[in-house]
């Protein structure tokens, strides 16, 4: 029996180690890191399908996730990664997509560096956001005035050369004139953002708004928590950070009470190589 047995598991080990050559002889299984917040990883995965890379369930949408995935004809393996942190793994992986403000900070070029690059959609546009009931202040609408300029718009389209795109429709001069600014005057408004874009695109508001002798005060954050939930709180007075869907998912989750007031702008998320500086390699 004990004879049996032996034969038996030899046989077994024999078959494993047949298919797992056959499946490393294959090709494929590349690493693709890939944002670890819903609205983010989902936009991930929707460029990876429509670069053809994967296929996902019928009506997977803007909260997909790599459960999501229904053809994986590639083997592709993921690391699913906190967004800031995609540029510093980008080494260890072999590819990762990554938000057009997080690789502008690691110094690569969306429009240079990036291996496929999604479409500048407005449905992820970036917007100017704040806790519901203050939308229709003086200090908000004098700040949105601000932001929708034609002197921001030109700003983010010298600035990042297609790596940031404005999609303000009709940019103001700066100012709304149903706000009354010489009440204003000596007043300062806080805006929550994060580093790159944001808070460089609010250094031109705040010129702006300077001219009215109003002050703008720039918080940083370098995560995607915090700045709604100052503005929730009230430490801050808005935040320009993140996109709709995005917010609309943490209001979900966290029982916050922020909206947004304008839309400002879109970063195209790309796929980056890190160990493989070709998208051939995929299909391998």
């Amino acid at each position: 029996m004990k004879r049996i047995i032996s034969a038996v598991l030899t046989a077994v080990l024999a078959l494993t180690s047949l298919f797992a050559l056959s499946a490393c002889s294959s090709g494929g299984g590349v690493t693709i890191a890939v944002p670890n917040d819903t609205t983010n990883e989902a936009r991930a995965l929707l460029l990876l399908e429509d670069l053809g890379y994967i296929k996902l369930k019928e009506g997977a949408g803007i909260t997909a996730t790599v459960l999501d995935i229904e053809e994986n004809p590639y083997n592709i393996k993921f690391n699913e990664v906190e967004a800031a942190q995609l540029p510093n793994v980008l080494q260890d992986v072999d590819y990762a997509v990554i938000n057009s403000n997080y690789a502008i900070s690691a110094d690569l070029d969306p429009t240079a560096d990036a291996l496929g690059l999604e479409g500048s959609s407005s449905a992820y546009g970036n917007i100017l956001a704040v806790k519901e009931g203050n939308e229709n202040s003086d200090i908000i609408k004098a700040l949105k005035a601000a932001l929708e300029s034609k002197k921001v718009a030109d700003f983010i389209t010298s600035k990042y050369g297609g790596a940031v795109v404005s999609v303000v429709d009709n940019p103001t001069d700066g100012f709304d004139a149903d706000v009354n600014y010489g009440q204003l005057s000596g007043s300062t408004v806080s805006v929550a953002a994060s580093p790159t874009p944001h808070a460089e695109i609010l250094e031109v508001a705040k010129e702006i708004l300077a001219e009215k002798n109003i002050t703008l005060k720039i918080v940083e954050f370098t995560d995607y928590v915090q700045p709604n939930n100052v503005v929730e709180s009230g430490d801050c007075d808005a935040n320009y950070f993140q996109h709709l869907p995005y917010l609309e998912d943490f209001n979900s989750e966290n029982g916050t009470h922020v909206v947004s007031v304008s839309t400002v702008h879109v970063e195209p998320l790309g796929i980056y190589g890190g160990r493989q500086q070709s998208l051939d390699e995929i299909k391998k």
